[in-house]
């Protein structure tokens, strides 16, 4: 029962989110935001939102473990799935922009910034504060470099996103109820199952959950590679990664009733953090070197599977 539970309510994230994104994408065009603005950050941090969800729960929960499980283990699978599939998926990825040069300090920095965090055993609410400090300032930059659209290219836009606050404000309502009450019972039945099955919540979150709470990458990122968007496909992706780092964690160790605890002594905690630091590395070597290619979306997919079978020999007795 726990199973079906954990899918229905994996289901609620996800459509609550697009809900969420869908209407958020309408009110900033009614008020003449560009459209890379949209892309760069409510599509981004809208893809976000079930990681942040499903891991603020768990950490009012009491359950740290499985919130910085399913932080870590979503970027894992942003870039190793991800980004996999859309260099595998697509052809003649040639991006307008040049995100090594804009964009991946902005995905490296807060890793190297969440691991001297944790040097000393937890993430507190200075901590917290710092990140999501951190994510302000990624949002001022996108704003500032932002391209302005002209005022026809806005006009049609509004014409295919047409707005009506009295569809907008109940949808995003809709929406934010789905991702709470999904959040909810993601952690909950997340829970039951691992109790079913003898294993850590560690596992689960940052299996299970982060893999469920990655579909919105996953759909939106592809579906705008195949329309020829890769900007906004690798944009998504690294904007979702920051987001993780910086606002699933920063917020889940705000609302905890104590320090999130991580113990660098613990092997499988150190191959989690090594896996997402070599991930998001792989991440910018391939913009750094333009290798947009299928090889590059193979050597994601190795890493994945070498990720998949280490928290696999973890579980083994």
């Amino acid at each position: 029962m726990d199973f079906v539970i954990f899918i229905l309510a994996i289901g609620a994230l996800i459509v609550g989110a697009d809900f969420i994104v869908n209407q958020s994408e309408r009110i900033a065009l009614h008020f003449n935001i560009s459209e890379f603005v949209i892309g760069a950050t409510v599509i981004a941090l809208g893809t976000s939102l079930p990681e942040v969800a499903a891991s603020v729960a768990a950490s009012f929960n009491n359950k740290p473990e499985m919130a910085l499980a399913n932080a870590i283990g979503s970027n894992i699978f942003n870039i190793t799935l991800v980004l996999a599939l859309i260099f595998i998926i697509t052809k003649n990825i040639k991006p307008n922009r040049d995100f090594f040069a804009k964009d991946t300090t902005w995905a490296l920095v807060p890793i190297m910034l969440f691991i001297i965090m944790s040097i000393d055993g937890h993430i507190g609410r200075f901590d917290a504060i710092l990140l999501l400090l951190l994510m302000s300032a990624y949002v001022l930059f996108l704003l500032n470099d932002a391209p302005v659209l002209e005022n026809e290219a806005i006009e049609e836009i509004k014409q295919e996103k047409y707005f009506n606050w009295l569809k907008t404000i109940p949808l995003l309502t809709v929406g934010l109820i789905l991702v709470v009450g999904g959040a909810h019972f993601t952690v909950e039945s997340a829970s039951g199952i691992a109790t079913d099955f003898g294993i850590s919540d560690r596992v689960i979150a940052i299996v299970l959950i982060s893999f469920g709470t990655s579909l919105p990458e996953l759909v939106v990122s592809i579906s705008a590679s195949i329309k020829g968007k890769v900007d906004m496909a690798i944009g998504n992706i690294i904007g979702s990664n920051l987001a993780n780092i910086t606002l699933v964690i920063g917020l889940s160790a705000l609302v905890s009733p104590n320090p999130i605890a991580i113990d660098l002594t613990i092997k499988t905690t150190i191959f989690d953090i090594a896996t997402m630091t070599v991930a998001t590395i792989m991440l910018i070597y391939i913009t750094a070197n333009k290798l947009y290619s299928k090889p590059a979306g193979i050597s994601l997919l190795i890493l994945l599977a070498i990720f998949l079978e280490g928290t696999y020999q973890s579980i083994q007795p």
